[in-house]
């Protein structure tokens, strides 16, 4: 799921794009993509908006609309079918107010700006025409994604309070000039339980998901199942300038295209950067042992047990790992290193394919290609088919 630094990256790219065009008209063939209204109503309440900026908060975009005009779009929105009262749906913004769009891309969302009558396939479930001869392309293959409508509050810029429970994070923003060390180390002294599970809690710290959370561990020496109420003030004074600058040096890259993500004026960089993330089996950077993996609260987690350690008599006892310089040479790079076994090669072989095909998909996916994208995920099932 895309994180901070790919939301802020395609809030920003969105923002040059969109800011200052006016919403014509909306269109859904997946009703659930909408979360605030059935498609009708929604198009009624949307429509003849104009966007006056993009925002962020959390891992979900924020798209800001001014009223719409009071001809003939009110009358438009009068006319427009109610939403029975067991979706328990908001109130539709009135024509009069401001309004904002929260996008949630989820695991596969994408969102592109493109010429009416580009290619359009199957996953594109949101198209919201612009007046400008434009549209603004929801696609999302796995149909996770949601997208609401909401009046918007002018102080914060989030949907009124009590309008939208449950859809925006909580948490801290790890980027605001508000998130000191004090204020992280304010946070953690009414926490308990594990790291890596705490920096993952949206109601925690807004915008910080798996990639970034084993990150920030690694740069601060910080074990993933170290429980927050063991933390002494430096090592706090560590995480905080961790997140800080892995979120940071993320936004600069672009954020992390490792899957099926790409922001609307392309892909980000930050994968090739990435120390622990996704790297079983490999040297770590910083002392050559071998990085691991473990399952904490259902989510893959990387660390190197040598330099994130345990200290003694904590929950989960310290992780070993026997000393020794550099890495195996089985750990080497190249198809048939030197004593390499089938099974080390083949998952080689495994993570170079669906690398490949991931970037098949996203390439595909802006340039219009449908066809292509559709071809690059049957390439991307073949690879988890051997897995």
């Amino acid at each position: 799921m895309p994180e901070l630094p790919e939301v802020e990256t395609i809030a920003r790219d969105l923002r040059g794009l969109v800011t200052g065009a006016r919403i014509a008209g909306a269109s859904s063939n997946w009703p659930p993509t909408l979360r605030s209204h059935e498609p009708a109503a929604f198009e009624a309440a949307i429509s003849g908006r104009e966007i006056v900026g993009v925002g962020r908060r959390g891992k979900q975009l924020l798209v800001w609309l001014g009223p719409a005009p009071a001809v003939p779009v009110a009358a438009a929105v009068a006319a427009a079918p109610t939403v029975p009262a067991a979706s328990a749906a908001p109130t539709a913004p009135a024509a009069e107010e401001t309004a904002v769009l929260t996008i949630h891309l989820k695991m596969t969302g994408q969102l592109f700006v493109v010429e009416a009558g580009s290619p359009q396939d199957r996953h594109v479930h949101l198209v919201l025409s612009l007046a400008d001869g434009r549209e603004l392309r929801f696609r999302d293959m796995r149909k996770f994604g949601r997208i609401g409508l909401y009046r918007r509050d002018e102080a914060t810029g989030e949907p009124v309070r009590g309008e939208a429970p449950g859809v925006l994070a909580t948490g801290a923003e790890p980027l605001s000039d508000e998130f000191t060390a004090r204020r992280l180390r304010a946070l953690l002294a009414r926490r308990r339980g594990r790291l890596k599970t705490l920096l993952l809690n949206q109601d925690f710290l807004a915008g910080v998901g798996n990639i970034y959370a084993d990150e920030a561990l690694w740069r601060s020496r910080l074990h993933p199942l170290r429980d927050a109420s063991t933390l002494k003030p430096d090592h706090v004074t560590r995480l905080h300038g961790a997140l800080r600058d892995v979120l940071a040096e993320a936004v600069e890259r672009r954020g992390s295209s490792v899957d099926d993500y790409t922001a609307p004026e392309g892909d980000g960089s930050m994968q090739e950067h990435l120390q622990v993330y996704q790297r079983t089996g490999e040297p770590c950077p910083r002392c050559g042992r071998q990085i691991h993996r473990i399952v904490v609260g259902g989510r893959s987690t990387h660390f190197c047990s040598w330099c994130q350690r345990l200290p003694g008599g904590a929950a989960g006892r310290r992780t070993v790992d026997r000393a020794r310089r550099g890495p195996r040479w089985t750990e080497l790079d190249g198809e048939g290193a030197l004593g390499r076994t089938r099974s080390e090669e083949e998952r080689v072989r495994r993570v170079a394919a669906t690398r490949k095909a991931a970037a098949a998909r996203r390439a595909a996916a802006r340039a219009g290609g449908f066809a292509d994208a559709a071809a690059g995920g049957a390439a991307d099932e073949t690879v988890r088919g051997s897995v």
